[in-house]
């Protein structure tokens, strides 16, 4: 455990769970705050399927952050799945901040976030975020809006992508931590393992290329990460799953020219995670309809066990 150098305050740590619809920035919040990419940002909704517990370490205290799914109505079981564990987490943390998008007016996904916090006694902040997007006149009548609907402990406006007002959220979430260890070493960005974020990186690649024409029916596999004897280069091997023929079509492209582009603006991210130069091979292979299947979402590492 690391003490604080002011032996007058207790070190404090404690988990925070990021929820709010889909497409508020709770992805850009988290990789602007840990200081380096570990969640996948997307402009579609969904794009963050599991749990990503980000980690900062400060003198004073340690937050773990964990960036859920988006609350949404689940139309599928992946669907079902990514609600469970945005629900579950919901009793689990120490602070709830619940993100919402000064863009967008308060209608019925904010209402139907809401309803679940009247079953929990978890202290909850409302972060507004992208405030960089409306006037100050806007803004106020933001918050009141949503002071009518629940006693928020904390109202803070922020633009997670401009970093403004991040540093004074981070001060308030440490004053409403309790009393504890340090969880992981000082170093530690995250609890997931390398082949999880290689898996991410490459789906955001595709996500973005691809537009509307692939939505969430895509998911990526890791088969190989081999460090070559006496060479310095990582060779990573993986494969993305689609549900139709045609989005493999669209995913490979003209001579292969689609896969290739995601292939090479991921290796540029996998380097910069593993530190190395990568060579990165990438397939393609269709599996109908993986998303209502519960084998093929525990291969794919949808295991609702472990939450």
């Amino acid at each position: 455990m690391q003490n604080n150098s002011n032996n007058n305050a207790a070190y404090k740590s404690g988990f925070i769970s990021i929820i709010g619809r889909p497409n508020v920035g709770k992805s850009t919040f988290l990789n602007r705050v840990i200081g380096q990419k570990i969640a996948i940002m997307s402009d579609k909704p969904q794009t963050t399927r599991n749990k990503v517990q980000g980690v900062l370490t400060q003198e004073s205290a340690q937050m773990i952050f964990i960036d859920t799914p988006g609350i949404h109505k689940p139309k599928h079981k992946l669907g079902d799945f990514m609600m469970k564990v945005a629900q579950n987490t919901l009793k689990e943390v120490d602070l709830i901040l619940f993100m919402v998008n000064a863009e967008e007016g308060f209608g019925r996904g904010e209402e139907y976030i809401i309803e679940k916090f009247h079953s929990i006694t978890t202290p909850i902040f409302l972060i507004i975020n992208k405030i960089d997007k409306v006037h100050p006149d806007d803004l106020l009548q933001i918050i009141e809006t949503y002071k009518e609907k629940y006693a928020f402990k904390e109202i803070v406006p922020i633009s997670a992508l401009q970093g403004n007002n991040v540093d004074r959220l981070l001060n308030q979430i440490q004053t409403y931590l309790p009393e504890g260890p340090q969880y992981y070493p000082a170093d530690q960005v995250t609890d997931h393992p390398e082949r999880f974020i290689i898996a991410e990186l490459i789906r955001e690649k595709a996500l973005h290329l691809t537009r509307e024409e692939i939505p969430h029916s895509l998911a990526v596999v890791i088969d190989k990460i081999e460090r070559q004897q006496g060479k310095e280069i990582i060779h990573v091997m993986a494969t993305i799953i689609v549900e139709r023929d045609s989005q493999k079509g669209i995913i490979i492209g003209k001579k292969g020219g689609m896969l290739k582009e995601i292939g090479k603006r991921a290796r540029g991210d996998i380097e910069n995670l593993l530190g190395s130069k990568v060579f990165l091979e990438l397939w393609v292979k269709v599996q109908k309809d993986w998303r209502n299947k519960i084998s093929q979402l525990r291969e794919y590492g949808f295991n609702e066990d472990e939450y």
